[in-house]
């Protein structure tokens, strides 16, 4: 004869211990993960358990009470939980639960055993969207995070906390680091950015300050020591030997990352060694981008020290250093003949012919003169745009002779 409601109710309530002790044997049985874990979180899983058979219980004496099962049965578990489970885990756990209850209740009447089904599915959909509320406010809390790390970036204020905070957020680059600016599209899709970064091997930190888009992009390169780091400089070598492509550049990264922007300039900033030193290059790449206008064939992206005269002009203190430090100065100290020379072909429109005259040469003496320029400094004087960074040189350190101000880069 089928035992009445309340009957089977009292029979669950008084079989509910046995229930709990057998799933956690079970759970430590058949489940690897869970023997794997430290005492005190297999016990959180163990009341997640427990949790769930006095649910279903309460649910099975009114199956109104579904909104209530996610907090019934997860609340008992502490917030690390979710992060060391994941959602496969969870639904497994419900698995051996439900197996361990069906077992036990077989020679119950079959409203029982549905009743037992229906709560599963209920369960699982609970676990799903304990997990999806917890993602979201994860990714809500990374998203505020990396708009502070980017803040700090920019503003050049470290505090000892910021290491941390950018391990939180994952970064896997390490080594050179570049901060590319631009506009801010009127759809910004931060997914595809980090998809196309992660197809280049390379990671990026996401920051928006209004209707300029950030982006300080770093290499995935594993940190030094590391097994995985011996086996890919391994790979690395074969490559070499089978003259595979070298490692992308940060202006080829940046031209695969230009989609993602909005339409107007879009300056990178110099390579620095380390993100700690990321607000240099960023300070470089926001004074570009706001005189980008200034040069009327500007490729996008463009290098900020390729507007350092514009930079110059609207007062930038680096991008005037800069030009001192590494045009003036070093031609200064290499030969005075180089650098008499680059002020007469400068000053004679980049005319060879006139600036042999001048200087009582041969022509061929004036072009390996600039040639030797170029390999001192960087830059090729025959062309138009680099002539007018090293004119630009020249004037500044001219006027700054003798005067110790600029900081070297």
């Amino acid at each position: 004869m089928a035992k009445s409601k309340a009957e089977t109710l009292a029979w669950l309530r008084t079989i509910s211990g046995e229930l709990a002790t057998a799933t956690i044997k079970r759970l430590d049985a058949t489940l690897p993960w869970y023997g794997d874990m430290p005492p005190g979180r297999r016990s959180a899983v163990g009341l997640v358990a427990q949790a769930g058979i006095k649910s279903f219980i309460q649910w099975y004496e009114d199956p109104t009470t579904t909104t209530w099962i996610a907090s019934d049965v997860f609340g008992s578990a502490p917030r690390e939980l979710l992060r060391s489970v994941t959602l496969q885990q969870t639904l497994q756990l419900i698995r051996v639960v439900v197996e361990v209850v069906e077992d036990r209740v077989k020679g119950a009447d079959a409203s029982l055993r549905e009743a037992i089904l229906l709560y599963s599915r209920e369960i699982a959909f609970a676990s799903a969207d304990v997990y999806a509320r917890a993602a979201e406010a994860r990714g809500l809390w990374d998203a505020r995070l990396e708009a502070l790390v980017v803040d700090s970036i920019l503003s050049g204020e470290y505090d000892d906390e910021l290491p941390s905070r950018i391990a939180a957020l994952g970064w896997h680059g390490h080594g050179e680091v570049s901060v590319l600016v631009g506009t801010t599209p009127r759809v910004l899709d931060v997914d595809q950015l980090r998809r196309t970064a992660r197809h280049l091997q390379a990671d990026v930190l996401i920051g928006v300050q209004g209707n300029r888009l950030v982006l300080v992009i770093g290499r995935s390169i594993p940190a030094p020591g590391s097994a995985t780091q011996a086996s890919e400089a391994a790979a690395a070598e074969q490559a070499d030997e089978s003259n595979t492509e070298p490692t992308l550049s940060f202006m080829d990264i940046a031209r695969a990352l230009e989609p993602g922007f909005g339409p107007g300039h879009l300056v990178l900033g110099h390579e620095v060694p380390s993100l700690v030193d990321a607000s240099r290059s960023a300070k470089a790449a926001l004074a570009g981008f706001a005189v980008a206008r200034a040069w009327r064939n500007a490729p996008r992206p463009a290098l900020a020290d390729d507007l350092l005269p514009e930079r110059a002009l609207a007062g930038d203190p680096l991008a005037r250093s800069t030009l001192v430090n590494r045009v003036y100065r070093p031609l200064q100290d290499q030969s005075p003949e180089l650098m008499a020379t680059l002020w007469c072909y400068l000053d004679n429109g980049r005319s060879l012919e006139a600036t042999a005259r001048e200087l009582y040469v041969h022509p061929n003496t004036v072009r390996y003169r600039l040639k030797r320029v170029s390999q001192v400094i960087g830059w090729d004087a025959t062309g138009a745009r680099e002539a007018l960074i090293l004119q630009s040189a020249l004037i500044l350190g001219t006027m700054h002779d003798h005067d110790g101000a600029g900081t070297r880069r």
